[in-house]
């Protein structure tokens, strides 16, 4: 997924030391994922604290690795928050979804503005896309309950996940292709 636009993109320093920060993001997401499918009957305090404990882990791993400015995450994390504090499948959905709406749009705008410039620029274009297209359905599955709730979100969860695990094992394997090609 992370393809530079050049070979000096891959081998700045900065690119390569965000493979941590994007596989922190990665996990966060492949754990909540994986909550969501085995989980099955949650109740509306799963999906609360669930849902909650994803927006805050995801805010602060998107600020670690760079994809959204303090502010962003910060909304990101409110919104986690929230959902802690509602406790109603209303609560949480509404919470959830301006969530990920920050999230989303602070990251496809980024990616489209560092198209070229910067390694994760794709990822974030993509990441955004299936934020703000969790975000949307959200609203619909509301009335469902916990557990289509959870199933929304949790999809939305393992497909950034995936791509962020693909794009931190390139960058993983980038950066330590550069450093052993500038010791030879």
């Amino acid at each position: 997924m992370t393809l530079p636009a050049s070979s000096a993109t891959s081998s700045t320093p900065a690119a390569a030391a965000l493979w941590k920060p994007v596989l922190l993001r990665a996990c966060v997401a492949l754990v909540f994922g994986a909550v969501t499918v085995f989980w099955g009957s949650p109740s509306v305090h799963v999906l609360a604290w669930g849902s909650g404990l994803y927006l805050l882990a995801t805010a602060g791993a998107a600020f670690r690795a760079s994809s959204v400015p303090a502010a962003a995450a910060t909304v990101v994390g409110l919104a986690g928050v929230g959902a802690l504090l509602t406790q109603s499948d209303t609560g949480v959905g509404v919470s959830a979804l301006v969530g990920l709406l920050v999230l989303g749009v602070f990251e496809l705008v980024r990616g489209f503005r560092q198209r070229g410039r910067h390694v994760l620029a794709r990822d974030w274009i993509i990441s955004g896309v299936v934020a703000i297209g969790t975000a949307a359905a959200l609203p619909f599955f509301i009335s469902l309950g916990a557990h289509a709730l959870l199933g929304v979100a949790g999809g939305g969860a393992i497909i950034s996940g995936v791509l962020w695990v693909l794009s931190g094992l390139s960058l993983r394997h980038d950066g330590r292709t550069a450093s052993a090609e500038a010791v030879n």
